[in-house]
C-alpha cells in the first residue's frame, strides 16, 4: 500500500512509492474514539504485538509486530479484506520506521501489551487473547471475599482499592452465600494494577481473602447511595427503601474527592480496627478511638439471632422504646460482625436496624432497683459459641441465608423429625441433607426470613438425651 498522508485526512494524494516491508505498520483514518485495544486487535490474528503508538489528533496509529513476517502476512491479508474499526474502514501500510520507541510511562498501553503478551505466551487460543483484551479495557472488577471472619464493608473496599486509582462506583451483594462486590475505577489501567497487586491477598490476618477478576461490564449503574451501593460521583442519590442513608457530611466529603474517610482515621489500617473505621466512614458511628469503638449495639426489632455472630453479654430493652435494645457483645469485633450481617435483614415482617451505640457498656440495675426485667446479664450463659480462643466456630460465621447448618443431632433423630420440627416454626422446608455421620445436616427454608425465625426458635432446642440442637447459617446450598 502507498504511504499515506501524515495527518490521515482525505485531501492528500497517496504517494506512488511504497515503504519496504517493516514490522512496524502505519494505520490511518482511524475513528477518533478508537481505543488501543481495538488497534491491537487488528494485528492479533497474525502474531505477537510488541508495541503501539496512537496519534489521536491525527486519527493514526503505529503498530509494531513481533516479526517482519507477521507484518507482511497482515498487510497482504488486509490488501484483499478491508479492515474496519468501529465499522469505519481504515488503511494499513508499512512504516518507514523499523521499530517503535515509545514512552514506557504510558501505563495504559503497557497494561494492555502485558496482558496480551502473557496470554499469547501461554499458548492460549485467539479467543483467550480477545478476552484478555476485553478484560484490560474494562475498569470494573468483580471481587469475592473468601473466609470472611470479619465484616468487610463497602467503605473498607473503597479504602483498599483507592490506593490504585480513583474509585468511581461500588455495588456489594451476596451470591451463593458469599459476599461479593463490583468496583469501577475511572481508568482500566487502575483496575489492572489493583488486580495484580491484591488478588489472593488477605484484608485481615489469615482471613477475608480477596479473589479478583475482571468484569465483563464496563460501567456500573448505581441507583442508591447506602451501605450496599455507592456512586462517589453522585452524592445526591437517594438511599432507597429499607437501607441506611449516607450521612450528609460524608456525602459532602465524597463530592469533593473520591478518597475514603478511612485514610483520615488514626489506626484505621490496623486489621482489627479497620471494620470499626469503615463503619465510621459510612456515617453510622463515631470515629475509631472515640465513642462507638466498643462492643455495644443499638438494635431495633431485634431477637436473639445476634448470638450467631458473637457472645451476647448483656441486653437492655429501652424503657421508652420497647422495640429497641442495647446489646453488649464480648468485644468490638463481634459487634461489628453482628452489625455487618444483621443490619437491614427482615424479621417478623420488619427491617432490623443495627448500629453501634455510644455506650461503652450496658449497665446493670442498681441493687434493690426494679427495672421491670428490662436488663439481663448473659455473661455466664452456657450458650456462648465463642468462649474458646481458636474455636472452629470462628471459621463458620456466614451472613443470613435460607440454608441452615444443624449439628449435635442424636443418632435416633430422623429426617422426618427435623423436617417437622422446622416446619412448626411457620416456614416451609425446601430441602434437607444429612452429613455422612448423621450428626450434622443442612436444611433449607424457603426464605432467609424463615431461616432466621427457625434459628431463633430452635438453636439450643432440646432434642432428647440431654442433647441440644446447634443451629447456624450455612454458606452451602442443597
Amino acid at each position: 500500500m502507498a504511504n499515506g498522508a501524515s495527518d490521515g485526512t482525505d485531501n492528500k494524494k497517496p504517494r506512488v512509492e511504497e515503504a519496504p516491508p517493516s514490522r512496524v505498520l502505519h494505520i490511518r483514518k482511524l475513528p477518533s474514539e478508537a481505543s488501543e485495544t481495538e488497534v491491537i486487535a487488528l494485528g492479533l490474528p497474525f502474531g505477537k504485538v510488541t508495541n503501539i503508538l496512537t496519534l489521536k489528533g491525527k486519527n493514526q496509529a503505529f503498530l509494531e509486530m513481533g516479526t517482519e513476517e507477521a507484518a507482511i502476512t497482515m498487510v497482504n491479508y488486509y490488501a484483499t479484506v478491508n479492515p474496519h474499526v468501529r465499522n469505519v474502514p481504515v488503511f494499513i501500510q508499512y512504516s518507514n520506521h523499523k521499530e517503535l520507541k515509545t514512552d514506557a510511562g504510558n501505563q495504559r498501553t503497557q497494561a494492555v501489551l502485558q496482558a496480551v503478551s502473557a496470554v499469547q505466551s501461554s499458548g492460549s487460543s485467539s479467543s483467550d487473547v480477545q478476552e484478555a483484551l476485553a478484560a484490560v479495557s474494562s475498569p470494573v472488577l468483580r471481587i469475592i471475599i473468601d473466609n470472611m471472619f470479619y465484616p468487610v464493608t463497602l467503605d473498607a473496599l473503597q479504602q483498599i482499592f483507592s490506593k490504585f486509582g480513583t474509585v468511581m462506583k461500588i455495588i456489594t451483594f451476596t451470591k451463593n452465600n458469599q459476599f461479593q462486590a463490583l468496583l469501577q475505577f475511572s481508568d482500566p489501567v487502575n483496575a489492572q494494577h489493583a488486580k495484580l497487586a491484591l488478588d489472593g491477598q488477605n484484608i485481615y490476618n489469615s482471613c477475608c481473602t480477596l479473589r479478583i477478576d475482571f468484569s465483563k461490564l464496563v460501567n456500573l449503574n448505581v441507583k442508591y447511595n447506602n451501605d450496599k451501593s455507592r456512586d462517589y460521583t453522585r452524592p445526591e442519590l437517594p438511599a432507597g427503601d429499607g437501607q441506611p442513608s449516607l450521612d450528609p457530611a460524608v456525602a459532602a466529603a465524597f463530592s469533593k474527592e473520591s478518597n475514603s474517610l478511612l485514610g483520615k482515621i488514626p489506626g484505621a489500617l490496623n486489621p482489627l480496627s479497620a471494620a470499626a473505621a469503615a463503619a465510621a466512614a459510612a456515617g453510622r458511628v463515631a470515629l475509631a478511638g472515640q465513642a462507638g469503638s466498643n462492643g455495644v449495639l443499638l438494635v431495633s426489632n431485634l431477637n436473639e439471632e445476634v448470638r450467631v455472630y458473637g457472645d451476647v453479654q448483656r441486653v437492655k430493652i429501652l424503657y421508652n422504646k420497647k422495640d429497641s435494645a442495647l446489646i453488649q457483645m464480648s468485644d468490638a469485633n463481634q459487634a461489628q460482625l453482628a452489625m455487618s450481617h444483621l443490619n437491614g435483614q427482615k424479621m417478623y415482617g420488619k427491617i432490623i436496624r443495627v448500629t453501634l451505640s455510644k455506650h461503652q457498656t450496658v449497665a446493670l440495675p442498681r441493687d434493690g432497683l426494679d427495672d421491670q426485667g428490662l436488663t439481663k446479664d448473659y455473661a455466664n450463659s452456657p450458650l456462648h459459641r465463642f468462649k474458646k480462643p481458636g474455636s472452629k466456630n470462628f471459621q463458620n460465621i456466614f451472613p443470613p441465608s435460607a440454608t441452615l447448618h444443624l449439628s449435635n443431632i442424636p443418632q435416633d433423630v430422623t429426617e422426618d423429625d427435623l423436617r417437622l420440627l422446622f416446619s412448626d416454626t411457620g416456614g416451609t422446608v425446601k430441602a434437607f441433607k444429612f452429613f455422612q455421620d448423621r450428626k450434622m445436616a443442612l436444611i433449607q427454608m424457603s426464605t432467609v426470613e424463615e431461616a432466621i425465625q427457625a434459628l431463633i426458635d430452635l438453636h439450643n432446642y432440646n432434642v432428647g438425651k440431654k442433647q441440644h440442637l446447634r443451629v447456624s447459617f450455612s454458606k452451602s446450598t442443597i
